[in-house]
């Protein structure tokens, strides 16, 4: 049961800003109610089967954006990405396994990916584990679900901690660091979680390695589309 799921060769930085937040600020250890939502949080998005996304990759030559949808139950994700601050280069649908990207270019890539990806016009390569930011992004967006609530009772003591609250998209949420453990990306501190009062995940934040500024991938920015694979990328159940 992997949180981030390829990435743990990736160096990730400390992120301490909660870009936005209300009311007092922390760190203090979570109350019970917290540390249960927290490892509620990314079976939740199992739960639901897929979650839509908004993927914001930094980069030192311009950002890119990836607006589509993830299936957490088939561990696949699928979008459109556009640049920003950068030429179009990049542009067109992308979709993803914990191990392959699949990328369709487009010189006028739609503001949404479509429901039935093309069927051809797609090139593969495997998803690399460490030096892309846009391939720890996409990992990372893939293992923010799993088939069980994680481990409640270790989280205090790996150093989850409460930072604060916020409002996402109209949503009160507080703001969570994750726990220090194997099963998760980084340590303490590194990742915060942005978690409503049933434990849904509205948005996590992470920077990895030589990005200054952190991912941002929100929830529930658009409308879940289901994904579809396309020919050559194989989901894994």
């Amino acid at each position: 049961m992997a949180a981030v799921i390829g990435v743990a060769a990736v160096a990730v930085a400390v992120f301490l800003a909660t870009g936005g937040g209300s009311g007092p600020s922390g760190p203090r250890a979570l109350t019970s109610d917290e540390v249960n939502r927290l490892a509620m949080t990314r079976f939740r998005n199992y739960e639901a089967h897929g979650r839509a996304v908004t993927i914001t990759v930094p980069g030192t030559a311009g950002g890119l954006i990836v607006t589509g949808s993830v299936d957490y139950r088939r561990k696949l994700g699928y979008g459109v990405v556009h640049g920003t601050g950068r030429d179009t280069s990049s542009d067109g649908l992308i979709e993803w396994t914990a191990t392959s990207v699949a990328v369709h270019p487009m010189a006028n890539a739609p503001a949404h990916p479509p429901a039935s990806p093309p069927r051809s016009g797609w090139y593969g390569r495997p998803l690399q584990s460490s030096g892309s930011a846009l391939d720890s992004s996409l990992a990372i967006a893939l293992g923010l679900g799993s088939d069980r609530p994680d481990n409640a009772q270790l989280m205090p003591q790996n150093g989850a901690a409460w930072w604060g609250r916020d409002q996402v998209d109209g949503h009160w949420v507080d703001v969570m660091t994750g726990p220090s453990s194997r099963d998760r990306s980084g340590t303490a501190n590194r990742v915060r979680y942005w978690v409503g009062s049933d434990g849904t995940m509205y948005r996590v934040r992470v920077s990895v390695g030589s990005v200054s500024r952190p991912v941002v991938i929100d929830f529930d920015t658009q409308k879940y589309v289901p994904v579809k694979p396309v020919p050559g990328v194989t989901p894994t159940r």
